[in-house]
């Protein structure tokens, strides 16, 4: 790492592979030869096509997606899912399911009672989303449209070790936070849906994986560019993608598969953030703020024992460079998001860097 990279643990927007920026920079102004750049191209042009189909494949080849399900690319990140997912599937019964297990489930869930009747099916919000329910105290309804959860709350730092058992109840999932980062069996979900900004790209587009047969029950007032059948039927391309972003998550695909895939990003995450978890274990003055068998491999969250400390731990983090380690309003505090990009190192010293300000103060 050349000084002037920092460690970066933002939440979104994130860290990007080092080789992948460095390969966007040399082909920024001219893309393979065609005396342009990606940002320039028509989306209808052949060689902009060829981007946007190779990215389509590397995408169903690291996730290993079944041809029962359509990959879309929409604007808009994972917020505008929260509409578009009641939108297009509500209309079946009137009726869905949300666990609420922090900040984007909820907000999720306050958009999806526009469109129709929301049972709460679970909450973690007795303990502030310090933990993931258990099979067991969730509540599927059975006439339920649908079931959404959040598989990685990045501002509470919890992580569902499992994946909730509905029955006939199509599950939907946001991803936006740990997708690439496991292996799993896409054909269990009805949807799994993730803005890009933090495994994947540069913010600005949402990856939405369906299940088609969920798509063409459409509310009848459903914007055309959220109609989940009006995107498969266009390949995503029914007025202009966002067509750099997507272009870099081509490039982010590619850089996966060479890491090893999803597999080795899965042994990667448990080892980046045992380094952080194994500090907080240790500790006297830092204070993990999950519980430890709902801990995200994703985003650790922290404090120590008082508002000041906190404060002055951020400062000479900063100063140390390690960057954006604030942790959310909601829950105060530090947090590390140590997506797939972050390189172990960045965990390493961070982690050094704790014990030795603990043994200062």
């Amino acid at each position: 790492m050349s000084m002037e990279r920092i460690f970066n643990f933002s939440a979104g927007p994130s860290v990007l592979p080092l080789p992948v920026l460095e390969e966007a920079a040399a082909e920024m102004t001219n893309y393979k030869g065609t005396g342009m750049s990606v940002m320039e191209m028509s989306h209808r042009g052949k060689v902009y096509d060829g981007i946007f189909q190779e990215t389509k494949a590397d995408l169903k080849k690291a996730m290993n997606i079944p041809d029962t399900h359509e990959i879309l690319f929409m604007a808009g990140g994972a917020t505008m899912q929260f509409s578009a997912i009641p939108l297009n599937l509500i209309g079946k019964t009137g009726k869905a399911d949300y666990a609420l297990t922090g900040n984007f489930s909820t907000v999720a869930m306050k958009e999806a009672k526009k469109y129709g009747e929301i049972n709460i099916a679970c909450s973690s919000e007795d303990k502030n989303h310090t933990y993931i329910p258990e099979q067991k105290d969730i509540k599927v309804s059975p006439d339920a449209s649908y079931f959404h959860y959040c598989s990685n709350n990045t501002i509470y730092g919890t992580e569902w070790k499992y994946i909730p058992e509905t029955g006939d109840v199509p599950l939907v999932c946001d991803m936006s936070s740990n997708i690439l980062s496991f292996p799993l069996d896409v054909s269990k979900f009805g949807i799994i849906y993730g803005g890009v900004q933090k495994n994947m790209a540069p913010a600005g587009a949402a990856v939405v994986i369906i299940n088609k047969e969920l798509a063409g029950h459409e509310h009848p007032l459903t914007p055309k560019l959220l109609s989940y059948k009006v995107m498969i039927e266009s390949d995503s391309m029914n007025n202009t993608p966002p067509t750099y972003t997507l272009y870099m998550l081509g490039l982010v695909l590619k850089w996966l598969e060479k890491q090893g895939g999803v597999e080795a990003m899965a042994k990667l995450k448990a080892e980046r953030s045992k380094y952080l978890y194994d500090v907080l274990d240790d500790s006297k003055m830092f204070i993990g703020c999950a519980d430890k068998d709902a801990r995200s491999d994703m985003n650790v969250t922290f404090r120590t024992t008082s508002a000041e400390l906190d404060d002055k731990f951020i400062k000479e983090a900063k100063a140390a460079g390690f960057d954006t380690l604030k942790g959310h309003r909601a829950v105060g505090g530090m947090r590390a998001s140590i997506y797939n990009a972050m390189p172990i190192e960045g965990t390493q010293k961070l982690a050094a860097f704790m014990r030795e300000f603990e043994a200062k103060n």
